[in-house]
């Protein structure tokens, strides 16, 4: 791809790829991040005003947003939850997960259910060829009414989508869309932000929603280190583990809508597969009496689900004990193990401790405290704990209990499975409202634990 070659009296800039750095002139290294070579020239785009915002400011009670209100809705519940009530017209939507994770299967399922309400749909790709986006919908039963644009360009792109005026917009993916005017490769910094900084004026200038799927790199980073989510106004990831069938689509930036938001998908031969009671999901091949099990319900966004944690303590022959975890922050772990130590007086310094959410979720809460110490102990004794227990609370330095949010939610949750006991904080009992049926035991300290399991 040529430079543009430069007229007189026009300034350009020069922006490094690792962190977005601007500068007047080119540098070796890059004074922000220290990167070399990393400098591309970025020359200015020319002036486009064939759609506007607005002419002039407005009152906000002059303003009509009915239209912003009357979200589309997609027939996969799922994905309407985790985009907080369905797709606003004119929000611009950053879909993320790695390569293969499923998010361009997703998204063509959901853009499919809008086409079947009528909605003009224009799928955009720079990846893949009209015949591969043909079969891939044909397994997946895609209506067939969807309009797909192979154009990696995205001023001949803008043009097209002008000229058709579709309802949704979909861009797969934003690492192969280029604009001439930019010298540096697909995929860059410079291209990432000017193929975004145009879909955004087509997504506000137009009022339609904006899907665009990029893809994160080994470090866990969309490609232009999160150059783009300050300028979205929606960014999704869809993660999940490839061996396993299922997925959870979370919310990480949302404008219209709460944030950390899940939606839950089972990976199946035609699709995606929303799974509506996680809960069940993740205690289906629960065995009734094993040891170093335990019951915990974790808050996502506002839904609450029951995850397994599993937990396994044995005698180390090594000099260093092993501490392996899967699903939990291995430094909260070490915290935990030495608070254990400390309150309970057991020994742990010389066990090898692996620790495993089922399913593949992960808990970044502290509500697992407490039953991630239950289940080492359980597993360090060969106590199995009851299976109609579900455990939570913060665990602190000193050994106390401290209460959560939302003891109420996640009571509700425990009895809606027809779990029989519960163990939480004491002090997040005042104001609580106990459903029958439901034994409700408070503890204040660590220590009280013991003659609980």
């Amino acid at each position: 791809m040529e430079t543009p070659r430069k007229k007189r009296g026009e300034k350009r800039a020069f922006i490094c790829e690792g962190c977005g750095f601007r500068s007047l002139r080119w540098l070796g290294k890059c004074p922000e991040c220290g990167s070399w070579d990393s400098f591309i020239e970025e020359a200015p785009r020319e002036k486009d005003t064939s759609h506007n915002f607005q002419n002039g400011p407005l009152k906000l009670s002059e303003i009509d947003a009915t239209k912003e209100f009357e979200r589309y809705l997609t027939e996969i519940s799922e994905f309407n939850r985790v985009l907080g009530g369905g797709i606003v017209p004119g929000s611009l939507c950053l879909f993320g997960g790695e390569p293969g994770i499923g998010k361009s299967t997703l998204l063509l399922q959901a853009l499919s259910s809008l086409s079947r309400k009528g909605l003009k749909i224009l799928y955009c790709s720079g990846e893949e060829s009209a015949t591969q986006i043909k079969l891939r919908a044909k397994r997946l039963g895609v209506d067939e009414d969807i309009f797909v644009l192979c154009q990696p360009n995205i001023e001949a792109l803008m043009s097209e989508i002008l000229k058709m005026a579709p309802d949704c917009l979909a861009i797969d993916s934003i690492q192969t869309m280029y604009s001439p005017e930019i010298g540096s490769l697909p995929g860059s910094i410079g291209q990432v932000r000017a193929v975004t900084a145009r879909l955004m004026e087509i997504s506000k200038g137009l009022s339609i929603p904006v899907f665009i799927i990029g893809h994160v790199t080994k470090e866990g980073s969309i490609a232009g280190p999160k150059a783009l989510e300050h300028l979205v106004d929606t960014v999704l990831y869809l993660e999940g583990d490839r061996t396993q069938a299922f997925r959870i689509l979370r919310t990480v930036k949302n404008r219209f809508g709460p944030t950390h938001e899940i939606g839950v998908f089972e990976m199946r031969d035609k699709g995606l597969r929303e799974v509506k009671n996680p809960s069940n999901l993740f205690m289906a091949d629960r065995k009734k009496l094993v040891s170093g099990s335990v019951l915990v319900p974790c808050l996502e966004g506002t839904r609450p689900i029951l995850i397994e944690i599993q937990t396994l303590v044995n005698h180390s022959f090594l000099a260093m004990p092993r501490r392996t975890t899967s699903g939990v922050d291995a430094n909260r772990l070490a915290l935990l193990i030495a608070v254990s130590e400390k309150v309970l007086g057991i020994t742990l310094y010389d066990k090898d401790i692996f620790v495993n959410v089922v399913g593949g979720f992960k808990i970044v809460e502290t509500a697992s405290d407490l039953p991630l110490i239950c289940a080492i102990l359980s597993s360090l004794r060969e106590q199995p704990i009851s299976h109609d227990t579900a455990i939570f609370g913060e665990v602190g330095l000193t050994g106390e209990i401290r209460s959560i949010s939302n003891c109420q939610i996640r009571i509700n949750e425990i009895k809606r499975m027809g779990l029989k006991r519960c163990i939480l904080p004491g002090s997040g009992l005042k104001g609580l409202k106990i459903p029958k049926g439901l034994e409700v035991i408070p503890i204040e300290y660590l220590g009280d634990i013991e003659n609980l399991l």
